[in-house]
């Protein structure tokens, strides 16, 4: 039976931290607000008796201010769980938030480096002194040590690892050494194994022996001597069962492993499709290496929509409170990118100069156009990337795709382009106008429907990202094509 890598001999009493709903946590982050604006208040009287004669006295008033300011700020976040605590340093700008990280206690600052985003993680490592730093990634798992790996100083990983033992100090080469959003990046390494040949009675002592199980266990997993995972054994067949049976008489040998190298979306998908809390994880070998848990498949699912909602528009990641010229460098390419095709969409309507000076209504119609492909375009492209991350979409099936969303969007656009046609004809008393507001409005639909599924498509096909800037080259197609579609036909029909 294998033994647990730490296993506590007495029970040590724990404050549980306060955790709160949405609505306390924003209370909490206004309170906190108020506090530190309180504090620069003073800061700026303080600086103005600084210029006058009574400056001892000004600096014995101002420093019992921050000294009481400081204890609220630590009354306050000191009684928060992590997640929380995590929530307010991301909601405030740069300096606010170091000064409200340096009154977190100690016994905190591993639990909120590793629930903070990335962009504010940063930040944070980057205040902490190196034997602050030890302490806080001294207390973690070879798996949490891994997740903060990329953030932190060499010379800091390397102090912590003398800390380890040989069993943890391998398993966190071996997490380091996976790439990113990969399962054995996400995998956990804290676990319970048993034999197969052993009663439900020994199993239940070798648990109380133990002072607590690892978060998130739902099952045991059962291995031979060589690690060999054999199955599975749920806590509810270990309680309901009679003590006597034997383990393999009881567990489940069907068993959905995954590899470590298999993407961790794919792990989350599993999780998604047959209601796991948690998986085991195991090698080429079909040897027991860990373990993935639905704690960390929730975090790859909001992880992967937070991408595709930022990616769509060409965004990465920021700290919201970031310099501008950060901000700026992240934002700058993709909109020069979108100036250059919007500037393209408007040669494309610049050609068609005559036809438009003798009808005027068309240059207020035609935006009409555009828009409607696009936002057609765009529903199309979500439901083919989020189909696509999802794995349901495979070579055979993307011709009928293809058929199907052009069918929804004719009928749509059908039904939308009546009503389109009825205002082109109430502001410019023209059936012609209307018509061809009519067809261009359907023609243009069409377009965004068949490039709402190729772009995600093709770019998946040259190794790229799905949803970078799919957006942005939608709109370009959509509003050149819509321009050109639906003044082509006017100077065709109308003029």
């Amino acid at each position: 039976m294998a033994e647990q890598t730490t296993i506590a001999e007495t029970a040590v009493p724990v404050v549980i931290p306060r955790r709160l709903d949405p609505e306390d946590a924003q209370l909490a982050l206004q309170e906190l607000q108020a506090i530190l604006k309180r504090q620069e208040v003073v800061d700026a009287l303080a600086q103005r008796q600084h210029e006058s004669e009574d400056e001892d006295g000004s600096n014995l008033l101002e420093g019992m201010l921050q000294r009481q300011h400081e204890d609220e700020i630590r009354q306050i976040v000191n009684t928060l769980h992590p997640a929380d605590i995590a929530f307010i340093l991301e909601s405030l700008p740069v300096q606010q938030r170091q000064a409200v990280w340096q009154l977190v206690s100690q016994e905190h600052d591993a639990d909120v480096l590793l629930e903070v985003e990335d962009w504010v993680r940063e930040s944070l490592i980057a205040s902490m002194d190196h034997e602050d730093l030890i302490a806080a990634t001294g207390a973690m798992d070879a798996d949490e040590i891994a997740d903060l790996a990329p953030d932190l100083p060499p010379d800091v990983i390397s102090e912590v690892q003398k800390g380890l033992t040989d069993a943890e100090r391998a398993q966190l080469v071996a997490a380091m050494g996976y790439p990113e959003d990969t399962v054995g990046a996400i995998m956990d390494f804290d676990m319970v194994r048993v034999r197969e040949d052993v009663t439900l009675e020994v199993v239940l002592r070798y648990l109380r022996r133990l002072h607590e199980l690892p978060d998130h266990t739902d099952q045991i997993f059962v291995v031979d001597r060589d690690d060999q995972l054999r199955g599975t054994l749920s806590l509810s067949r270990l309680l309901l069962s009679e003590p006597e049976t034997l383990v393999n008489a009881v567990m489940e040998p069907d068993v959905l492993s995954l590899n470590p190298m298999d993407p961790d979306i794919d792990a989350a998908n599993a999780f998604e499709r047959y209601d796991l809390v948690s998986a085991p994880v195991v090698d080429e070998q079909g040897r027991l290496i860990g373990r993935v848990t639905i704690d960390e498949v929730v975090d790859v699912l909001q992880e992967d929509s937070h991408e595709q909602e930022l990616s769509r528009a060409g965004l990465q990641e920021e700290d919201i409170f970031a310099p501008v010229l950060a901000a700026l460098r992240n934002r700058a390419p993709w909109l020069l990118v979108n100036l250059c095709t919007a500037s393209i969409a408007s040669l494309v309507a610049s050609r068609f100069e005559e036809t438009v000076s003798h009808i005027v209504i068309l240059a207020f119609l035609m935006s009409i156009v555009a828009g409607i492909g696009g936002n057609s375009g765009n529903q199309t492209m979500t439901m083919i990337i989020r189909a696509m991350a999802t794995g349901r979409v495979t070579g055979a099936n993307i011709a009928q795709l293809v058929k199907r969303e052009l069918q929804v969007t004719f009928l749509v656009g059908a039904c939308g382009s009546l009503v389109a046609a009825t205002f082109a004809w109430v502001i410019s008393d023209s059936y012609a106008v209307a018509g061809v507001m009519m067809a261009a409005m359907v023609g243009n639909m069409l377009i965004g429907a068949a490039l709402g599924v190729l772009i995600p498509l093709l770019r998946d096909r040259f190794g790229k990202d799905p949803a970078v800037g799919s957006s942005v080259l939608l709109t370009f197609a959509t509003d050149s094509l819509g321009f050109f579609l639906f003044l082509g036909l006017a100077t065709v029909f109308l003029l």
